[in-house]
């Protein structure tokens, strides 16, 4: 038997299942056994109840199974979100979530900065005009446009994602302008992004980037009465999370023109159902939540998640934690000669 037990469930988020090879080289000189249960609460609990560790990769990690854990030293995720576990409850058991936020930050800048580029250029639109014969329509279309440059380009959330957007969007002569009221507006200036009200960008941006995370705070953020404030030549972009946004406003603004596009890589439901109708509509630019997706994805990531348990399990601090407060009250040890400039450690 194992010295410790890392308890998750089968199958992969992201990915197709391909074992744990990249997760088990951090743990190497550890005794460590993983257990893969069926993915549902009941199976998942039966294994998990006396587990060191959870690594948890999309199932709902709930407060039920939370207050069942016996001794978990932490909940282990190998992506940016953790909407999938009840960190909350997570939280009054004094058990770490960590996630991964700095790994997939350039993937996602340079999709986030594509999705822009192919929303206001029209790509897709003149990729459809010429497989279809209609080659003489193309520039028409694109002389209704104006210059990239000297636009404006609003940023809701200003996070790592938006800064690596930022640095960009800089080459392109766009103004930049953001709203976060979670961070210093001094770190702004940095990025030539100039600080603004969640009102300013709306009304004033020519393109308006959503960065948010799916946290209680932020679901449904922008709805019907954030689109109508928006320029009718606006582009809306969102690389964020298909549940910052009332999705139903979204179309009303796309079908009556209070917006020009939404150039879209999260949905509300993934994948959406064919009635959806922003799948039918022309002014819309969709890729399926893909924009953290490279060759270093899985490598990536995985490595991640081994190096937390890695460090859960040798009695340290993780690197990521999403609710820092605990680990003070945990019998985890700090361990960082300096700040790592994210979580406990900033």
């Amino acid at each position: 038997m194992a010295k410790f037990k890392i308890a998750t469930h089968a199958g992969a988020s992201f990915t197709v299942a391909g074992g744990y090879d990249y997760e088990r080289e951090p743990l190497a000189g550890l005794d460590v056994e993983i257990i893969e249960t069926p993915a549902n609460e009941k199976d998942f609990l039966e294994v998990a109840r006396d587990a060191d560790a959870i690594y948890a990769k999309g199932m709902k990690i709930t407060k039920e199974i939370i207050d069942a854990l016996q001794k978990c030293r932490a909940i282990v995720l190998g992506s940016v979100g953790v909407d999938s576990v009840d960190v909350a409850a997570a939280t009054a058991r004094g058990i770490p979530v960590t996630n991964c936020p700095d790994t997939f930050i350039e993937e996602v800048a340079d999709h986030a900065m594509a999705l822009l580029l192919a929303g206001f250029r029209r790509v897709v639109e003149q990729d459809r005009m010429v497989r279809e014969g209609r080659w003489r329509e193309g520039r028409p279309a694109l002389l209704q446009i104006p210059r990239l440059m000297g636009q404006t380009l609003g940023f809701i959330a200003f996070g790592h994602v938006a800064r690596a957007m930022a640095r960009r969007a800089k080459p392109f002569g766009l103004r930049m302008i953001a709203y976060d009221p979670f961070i210093e507006e001094l770190v702004m200036p940095d990025y030539d992004v100039v600080p603004a009200t969640l009102e300013e960008v709306l009304q004033q941006s020519d393109f308006v980037s959503l960065h948010a995370p799916a946290t209680p705070e932020a679901e449904g953020m922008l709805g019907e009465e954030h689109f109508r404030q928006m320029k009718k030549t606006a582009i809306f972009i969102n690389t964020g999370r298909g549940a910052t946004v009332r999705e139903e406003g979204l179309i009303k603004a796309l079908q009556e023109g209070w917006i020009a596009h939404a150039a879209l890589d999260v949905l509300a439901t993934e994948p959406p159902g064919n009635n959806n109708p922003l799948l039918a509509m022309p002014n819309v630019t969709l890729s399926a939540h893909v924009a953290s997706a490279s060759a270093r994805f899985d490598p990536a990531r995985k490595r991640h998640v081994g190096r937390e348990l890695a460090l859960v399990l040798s009695g340290r601090w993780p690197m990521s934690c999403v609710n820092p407060a605990v680990l003070m009250r945990s019998e985890l040890r700090r361990w960082q000669p300096v700040s790592m400039t994210r979580g406990p450690n900033s």
